[in-house]
């Protein structure tokens, strides 16, 4: 890893790159407001269209759709170029956005998000390869900052924004303000981002077999993570099968993988120390993030009694020590190394879970806040350098691999939190009111407080296994040369 020191002018949004970097941010700027900026308008939805049982699939096919997407894309981009698939998932995600604002039913606007999600799941990977290809280590120790600025800004202005439109003006403007967003930075990426592609091979191979596989079969695992105990019981046929199906695909994904020219998601990636410590990191990460922005909200407002806007605002908390650790966590790995930052982060995320044990029916929705506020702060520390570590352990041709690879990762993460923190709850609750309930919303506090209590055990448990992971990160990585 380079030592190198570099200057905010050398950087910044009025340096040479810029322009790129701006356009970076104005995409992953769509994704960012995106993730909470439909939550708050989803009443005013389902009065307009309807379809209240179905307005959870507005979220799960998204999430599936850009989860499976993202190391697809990720490959693309080292065979083709990262420009060509950026724009690409610009132009999906504002095709998806125009056509969710003009959605006549809610399996419509399903159908849309679905698309908005196969957008998502370019920009999000490709625009940190990007960053990646033109930034040195040194250097992206600042860019994190602008980055990480997005995302802080994004979780107060989302809420804020689909409020004012659900409430003042119409919930279709939740979609159609990510059109002049997606064509700014388009116009950006395309008048100012040249790119030399460095292939391998002049005629690079798709793995199209790979890709279908991965494809299906690891959106049905998703699916049945995501749905089972919630749309099925877990020892339910569909759920059986679902999962089973699953496990047989993705098992021959495996086997074609072993001999695919130029496969999708290289086995090598497995083997490798970085990429292992990286991803297990961003697996552990997506559980906590799960635990957090679905039961913390929750016991807010059903164990302290807070409304939900001031719920909203306790997990907000997260959302803004994340970016304040992710723009400072590149200065403390320069002077450190990679391991002891993310060390200090795994031990920070210890300490909030053990704080966000000691909240009680009795505690102030501050203290819970507070609680939300240092976990942040540790994910912070722990995200960011994992995937500035696995990008600087390759070269070019598998850069956007292990940056989709690491994103895929906290997808899987995510969903597997969902099942296996929806199953503690649920199992809490069977065994004091008699049966599963999977409205928790309507729970009184004593059945509920017991209940999201052992959860967030589950995530202190996480908590604890990222330390672990951690642990397994090499301090100091060789920077491979740029392209």
């Amino acid at each position: 890893m380079t030592t190198e020191q570099t200057d905010r002018a050398a950087v910044g949004l009025r340096s040479e790159r810029g322009p790129i970097l701006l356009s970076v941010m104005l995409s992953v700027g769509l994704v960012a407001i995106d993730a909470t900026i439909l939550a708050t308008a989803v009443p005013a939805v389902v009065e307009d269209l309807g379809g209240f049982t179905q307005f959870p699939w507005l979220f799960s096919i998204y999430l599936l759709a850009q989860a499976i997407s993202v190391p697809i894309y990720g490959k693309l981009a080292d065979l083709r170029g990262r420009k060509p698939i950026m724009l690409l998932g610009v132009g999906l995600f504002v095709l998806g956005s125009i056509l969710c604002g003009v959605a006549w039913s809610m399996p419509a606007l399903i159908a849309f998000r679905l698309v908005q999600g196969l957008g998502a799941g370019a920009i999000q990977p490709i625009g940190m390869t990007i960053i990646g290809d033109i930034y040195s280590v040194a250097e992206r120790a600042r860019v994190q900052g602008y980055i990480a600025s997005v995302w802080g800004i994004s979780s107060f202005v989302g809420p804020a924004l689909g409020g004012v439109f659900a409430d003042y003006i119409s919930w279709r403007w939740i979609f159609f303000v990510n059109i002049p967003l997606g064509l700014a930075a388009a116009w950006v990426l395309v008048r100012r981002f040249q790119e030399n592609v460095e292939r391998g091979s002049a005629k690079p191979q798709i793995d199209y077999w790979g890709t279908i596989l991965l494809a299906v079969g690891g959106s049905l695992l998703l699916l049945g993570l995501l749905e089972g105990g919630v749309m099925w019981a877990w020892d339910s046929v569909p759920s059986i099968v679902i999962l089973a199906v699953s496990v047989v695909l993705l098992f021959a994904f495996v086997l074609v993988e072993r001999k695919a020219p130029e496969p999708v998601l290289p086995l090598w990636v497995l083997g490798h120390r970085v990429l292992n410590s990286a991803n297990s990191s961003a697996l552990l990460i997506g559980v906590l993030m799960v635990g957090l922005s679905t039961y913390v909200p929750l016991y807010a407002q059903g164990v302290l009694g807070t409304s939900a806007l001031v719920a909203g605002f306790a997990l907000a908390a997260m959302t803004l020590g994340w970016p304040i650790a992710a723009s400072l966590a590149g200065r403390v790995y320069l002077r450190v190394g990679f391991r002891t930052t993310m060390l200090l982060g795994s031990v920070i995320v210890v300490i909030g879970s053990a704080l966000l044990l000691t909240v009680s029916s009795d505690s102030s929705v501050l203290y819970l806040a507070l609680a939300c506020f240092v976990i942040g702060l540790g994910l912070g520390f722990s995200a960011s350098p994992g995937v500035v570590a696995a990008q600087s352990s390759v070269d070019w041709q598998s850069r956007g691999v292990v940056t989709g690879a690491n994103m895929f990762a906290r997808s899987v993460g995510s969903a597997v939190g969902v099942a296996v923190f929806g199953a503690v709850a649920n199992g809490v609750v069977a065994s004091r009111v008699g049966a599963a309930h999977e409205d928790l919303e309507h729970l009184s506090g004593d059945v509920l407080a017991p209940a999201i209590h052992d959860v967030y055990y589950g995530a202190a448990m996480a908590a604890v296994l990222l330390v672990v992971a951690v642990v397994f990160m090499p301090n100091r990585v060789e920077e491979k040369a740029r392209g």
